[in-house]
């Protein structure tokens, strides 16, 4: 695998991005990567690795990089500890609006790099960037093909930017991925969202992992469940093969 960490220029500064592609057998296609709320760390880097082994060209962003933030390091249980606090400050400084000018900066860097394909793009996003994978796909629907929002949050909000309303404005395949016990999602809010979507005519699959915690797909948190991460990726991995090959 071929990988750099490397600075892509926004309107807002410079947005650290690690990217991971095969060495051969390349151009491949893109797959934009958003992280979830505790920041970029090895954990996703793994999981963007994954994600390249089946011959993708993953962009894993620091969403943070306004902040002058990259890694935070472990976050505490305590919802009373300073480094929680930091993250929720963090999270709440970022905006569809600016995630999608991100994502324009990083369409425009793979398109001049010779190793990204120029065809359908897929995006994935965990947690607080669920929403930002869907708003992704309204946003370029000529480019995106699939988004997928494990575990997202603020997926039915009033705004009008709310991933609910917007993916009316998608063309691409949209799965989104539930944990049975979310308290940022909970379910009496899936089935409002299945039928919101279905409604906008989307091309949508929401689907409810059973007995399973906000996170289940990361190996590091205490919630982590082998068999319905590993469930998540074959979902994955399925919606970018019919949409992206």
């Amino acid at each position: 695998m071929h990988e750099r960490q490397l600075d892509i220029e926004t309107k807002d500064g410079r947005m650290s991005t690690f990217i991971v592609h095969p060495e051969r057998g390349g151009p491949c296609p893109v797959i934009l990567f958003y992280m979830d709320a505790p920041a970029i760390r090895e954990e996703l880097r793994d999981m963007a690795r994954r994600l390249a082994t089946a011959g993708y060209y993953v962009m894993l962003p620091n969403l943070y990089y306004r902040e002058g933030v990259m890694e935070l390091g472990r976050i505490p249980m305590d919802s009373q500890a300073p480094e929680r606090a930091r993250m929720m400050q963090l999270m709440g400084s970022l905006t569809i609006g600016k995630i999608m000018d991100d994502t324009g900066a990083l369409l425009a860097f793979a398109g001049a790099d010779g190793a990204a394909g120029k065809g359908k793009i897929g995006a994935v996003g965990y947690c607080m960037s669920g929403q930002f994978a869907i708003n992704a796909a309204a946003r370029y629907p000529d480019r995106i093909a699939a988004a997928a929002s494990i575990y997202g949050v603020r997926l039915i909000t009033e705004a009008p930017d709310s991933p609910h309303v917007v993916a009316k404005q998608a063309k691409a395949e949209l799965y989104f991925a539930c944990a049975e016990t979310d308290r940022w999602m909970p379910l009496e809010h899936v089935e409002p969202l299945r039928r919101a979507l279905a409604a906008a005519g989307a091309n949508a699959e929401v689907e409810i992992y059973p007995k399973t915690e906000h996170g289940f797909a990361f190996p590091a948190r205490p919630v982590y469940d082998k068999a319905a991460a590993e469930r998540h990726w074959e979902r994955l991995f399925a919606l970018f093969a019919r949409n992206l090959r």
